[in-house]
């Protein structure tokens, strides 16, 4: 058996934190069976129905992406903080919800695998000073806190059912 390096070691709890669910819920079971008719309902006292906090978390991780995906020179920055939030707190549609779940999964997957194949410390060509670590910390963070509004969120709505040791 080879012996890891720090730098194989490093990818592999990236990619588990990037998963989620080792010290809070994951934005797996977060988003998991969201009745309809409460997907676009904003609760009392918060800001964000749980489609925009989905959405929202979709559109960051899609822009970090990008960013980091960037060798040909194409990406371009989205304008904060328009481009990051639906307008509407109602998805346009009863299929929007599976539809942004399989795109944030998608592009998870993207990530994952520039993860896996690329340097982790070596500053990025583009940017001020970016590396796929820096990125990859940014949308673990990004996620596990909004993914814990959208389970403060369906609790208000009466649409949470904890996983047996989970709050």
């Amino acid at each position: 058996m080879a012996k890891a390096t720090l730098e194989t070691e490093l990818k592999k709890q990236l990619k588990a934190l990037l998963v989620g669910g080792q010290a809070h819920a994951k934005l797996d079971d977060a988003v998991k069976d969201m009745p309809f008719e409460l997907q676009g309902r904003v609760p009392d006292g918060l800001p964000y129905s749980p489609w925009q906090l989905l959405e929202h978390i979709r559109l960051a991780q899609k822009d970090i992406l990008e960013f980091s995906d960037n060798a040909d020179g194409n990406y371009r920055p989205m304008k904060w903080p328009d481009d990051y939030w639906p307008k509407d707190a109602v998805p346009p549609n009863s299929k929007a919800w599976n539809n942004s779940v399989a795109e944030l999964k998608k592009d998870r997957h993207a990530f994952e695998k520039l993860l896996k194949e690329g340097d982790l410390i070596e500053p990025f060509a583009w940017g001020e000073g970016q590396n796929l670590l820096r990125e990859a910390l940014l949308i673990a963070d990004h996620e596990s806190y909004h993914t814990g509004e959208l389970v403060m969120a369906r609790r208000l709505l009466g649409a949470w059912k904890p996983k047996k040791g989970h709050a």
